[in-house]
């Protein structure tokens, strides 16, 4: 990637080819950093074919039950490409030749659809859970982390690593939960948004934040306070 900094400075990172990254690895800041380092100008991907056959398997369960089979599940050299849990049942994506996403639906319970008229029903009407105008947060813990016990309405994602929050419960409470499991928890939309969208940071941590910020954009030129009021 390349990027127009504070300084008026054209700045590269990485390359085009994989693993040939040296140091700190600024692209992956770039990625977290929401403009407030500098302006991106170009950005290299990568990019994989579409698998030849993609199948979701169904099954229903509890969430003790579903994180502990996804943790489980993601151990093995499945063509697991997706794990959520919807609050009744956990959908499992397959991925990869037919041979072998097959003679893995065949042996899992539950029932089987293919992925893309999923997502094609889902681009029509999205997820009625995303639907609702409660606050919704958006919880980033270790994967095996139990359910959290939070009031409201919950949905699994990434294997059990992101966790939807829909309802109510104060700032203090989601955060707190996060935190304790060693995660971090954002306003992701709805609720007061007067004070940090985004999960406070650690002393520690803040310093380093200013310092880079310093770093790049020594002015304060690129979007202050989007992530919090100091930067």
């Amino acid at each position: 990637m390349r990027l127009l900094n504070g300084r008026a400075e054209v700045l590269r990172f990485g390359g085009e080819v994989m693993k040939n990254v040296a140091g700190y690895d600024l692209s992956r800041l770039m990625v977290g950093a929401m403009g407030t380092l500098g302006v991106l100008l170009d950005v290299s991907v990568k990019v994989l074919p579409r698998p030849p056959v993609e199948i979701t398997v169904r099954r229903p369960g509890s969430p003790s039950e579903v994180i502990e089979a996804m943790n489980r599940w993601a151990g093995r050299p499945l063509p697991l490409s997706a794990a959520a849990f919807d609050g009744e049942h956990l959908h499992v994506r397959l991925s990869g030749t037919e041979s072998g996403v097959r003679a893995r639906a065949a042996s899992s319970a539950g029932s089987r659809r293919r992925w893309r008229r999923l997502l094609a029903a889902a681009a029509r009407s999205p997820h009625a859970f995303f639907q609702s105008g409660l606050p919704l947060w958006r919880l980033s813990v270790p994967a095996a982390t139990r359910p959290l016990g939070l009031p409201g309405k919950e949905l699994i994602d990434w294997g059990g690593a992101q966790r939807w929050l829909l309802g109510d419960a104060p700032a203090g409470q989601v955060r707190g939960a996060a935190a304790a499991a060693g995660g971090h928890a954002t306003l992701f939309r709805g609720g007061d948004r007067s004070g940090d969208v985004f999960h406070p940071l650690a002393p520690a941590v803040a310093a380093l934040h200013r310092r880079l910020k310093a770093a790049f954009d020594p002015d304060h030129l690129f979007n202050c306070g989007r992530l919090y009021a100091d930067l």
